[in-house]
């Protein structure tokens, strides 16, 4: 390629545990279809460094990168995404390592100052990262240096927008993912739109930012025809699809949905303002189940109409407009509703407070789920840069302090910083009301889920998906030794995604991971599972699972009661 070093195979990665951003997945089709060698780690479980320097290396060792992409996107992940480059530089220098994503493209001056960064991408991708690995001396949308060294963000060549988003689609999910672990950790997530015309001013993502960050001034949609594209690579490989974009109209998704057979899949939609009731009918009507999370901004009409009124917050349902939407979603017996809302924003007070709790008790009354957390600092928020404002004060705004809270975060915590009223009194007041409001959507959320049973209670085996893998399949050759390779994992997943992974075959004396139920006890879980293969008690199964499985009827209890916990069993 004109004498160009193409940097292939290349490997993108998330910056934080769990399942990465889905952009990773639309670059590395891009990528593809660019004739470079690209591969994800869509799930990442590690969490102390130790584990996350053994992952990397196999990977690495797996792979042969030549590039690594470092997907961003969320502030709480800068530090991780530090350690990850940092890592990956110990293991193989001659490694080029790119950031991107929203954080990145916010904090490009501070990034550009590690030596374990080579590249920062600024705003959106897909051609950017193609130039980088095609060798493209004077990649657009890049961090470029100045003679004496300094980081210089040039004015940005490449925006996506509604008439040049055809680089956006899902394509090659037989090649890039390296296990089968990985492609069933892929949740079916589908952006059918970009960027974002409010400005709420706890967002990080808000208008402005966006502009200055991706040099898009209004959001998009995308075609319909490259969304018809994502659910027609995606649909064969996912239980269900999820949303997360306010422009979608019934009539669009429909037509994205042609030709895509999705009445057995789920749905979970996250959306804000007043849900077109054509829309919430599509859904209902298209998918097996819909979840559909409604953000209301926060659960105090009076708050959030004054918020509205100053252009703080995005248009949301007023409480009467809200239960109209609730009463539309009600009468679809497949479609359940969470309502959603921040707690402690700006113009709190003691009227606001009462109206919050009077919302959440009828919202519950109504069997819908209620989220609902305090107001988290987020960088370029405008509460966050301007507490004083609001007669706030806020635990982190600098890059500095946020990179230094969360490298003092212990392994597993997942907080974040947050801001909080200077007014003691009130401070306490709002505490004081979200905790009661957690405590009363905790108990409503637990009763949802539980299912009472007793020894005549007849249960099913109702996971809708049972699979067979090679454990060298399932976890990827990188990570398990030849000696047990071809052992089987039977991977089984209930109705609402929750998964269990068995090799009974495989002692853990031979070979451990924390994901599989292995030897005795992967059998167990099994042979439970085949007691409910039709209608049967559960005083039935306790005693079948005593002579197959010699268990004892107290432990065969306790299977039987986690089986149906996860909704692997169900009441017939």
């Amino acid at each position: 390629m004109n004498g160009r070093r193409v940097l292939s195979p290349v490997l993108l990665l998330g910056a934080g545990t769990g399942e990465a951003t889905c952009g990773i997945l639309y670059l590395a089709s891009y990528l593809r279809r660019g004739g470079i060698e690209a591969f994800v780690r869509l799930y990442d479980g590690d969490e102390t460094e130790e584990e996350v320097a053994r992952s990397l290396e196999a990977l690495v060792a797996r792979v042969r990168p030549k590039l690594v992409g470092i997907s961003l996107k969320w502030f709480h992940h800068v530090h991780r995404a530090l350690l990850v480059a940092r890592t990956l530089r110990k293991i193989d220098p001659s490694i080029r390592v790119v950031v991107g994503g929203n954080t990145a493209a916010y904090w490009w001056r501070e990034l550009h100052a590690f030596d374990s960064i080579d590249h920062i991408v600024l705003g959106d991708g897909e051609r950017p990262l193609l130039a980088l690995c095609q060798g493209d001396p004077s990649p657009p949308n890049c961090v470029t240096r100045d003679p004496d060294g300094s980081p210089r963000r040039l004015p940005l060549k490449y925006v996506q927008g509604a008439t040049n988003s055809e680089d956006v689609y899902y394509s090659h999910f037989q090649d890039i993912f390296l296990s089968q672990q990985d492609l069933h950790a892929f949740s079916g997530w589908v952006a059918p739109g970009k960027g974002c015309g409010e400005n709420c001013l706890y967002c990080g993502g808000a208008r402005g930012n966006q502009k200055a960050a991706f040099g898009r001034a209004k959001p998009f949609l995308r075609s319909e025809e490259s969304v018809r594209r994502d659910h027609q690579e995606i649909a064969p490989r996912t239980w269900q699809m999820r949303y997360d974009f306010s422009g979608s109209t019934a009539e669009f998704l429909q037509n994205t949905w042609a030709g895509v057979d999705l009445s057995r899949h789920c749905c979970t939609y996250f959306l804000w303002g007043v849900a077109r009731i054509e829309l919430i009918d599509a859904l209902a009507q298209t998918f097996e189940r819909v979840f559909m999370v409604l953000d209301i901004g926060c659960f105090s009409e009076q708050q959030r109409l004054e918020q509205m009124r100053r252009g703080l917050l995005k248009p949301c349902a007023t409480d009467q407009e809200l239960l109209e939407l609730i009463d539309r979603c009600r009468r679809h017996k497949n479609l359940d509703v969470e309502i959603s809302g921040i707690a402690g924003l700006p113009f709190a007070s003691a009227a606001t407070l009462k109206e919050e709790l009077r919302l959440v008790e009828k919202v519950i009354s109504l069997d819908c789920v209620v989220g609902y957390q305090r107001l988290e600092a987020q960088p370029g928020a405008l509460v966050t840069e301007h507490p004083a404002r609001f007669d706030m004060e806020t635990e982190a705004r600098t890059f500095t302090e946020f990179l230094e809270y969360f490298e003092q975060r212990e392994p597993g915590d997942v907080s974040v910083p947050m801001l909080r009223f200077r007014d003691a009194a009130l401070e306490e007041a709002v505490q004081r009301t979200s905790d009661h409001v957690d405590s009363l959507a905790w108990k409503h959320r637990a009763a949802k889920r539980k299912v009472q049973i007793n020894g005549r209670t007849r249960l099913l085996n109702t996971a809708p998906s049972t699979l067979q893998f090679k454990l060298s399949d399932w976890l990827g050759p990188h990570k398990v030794p030849a000696k047990v390779a071809q052992e089987t994992v039977t991977v089984v997943r209930s109705v609402d995604g929750t998964g269990l992974a068995c090799a009974p075959s495989v002692s853990p004396r031979r070979f451990t991971d924390p994901t599989l139920d292995q030897g005795e006890e992967g059998q167990i879980l099994l042979s439970a599972l085949a007691a409910f293969e039709r209608p049967t008690t559960v005083a039935q199964a306790v005693t079948q699972l005593g002579t197959k499985a010699r268990l004892d009827p107290h432990s065969a209890r306790e299977v039987i009661d986690h089986l149906v916990d996860g909704r692997f069993l169900q009441p017939t």
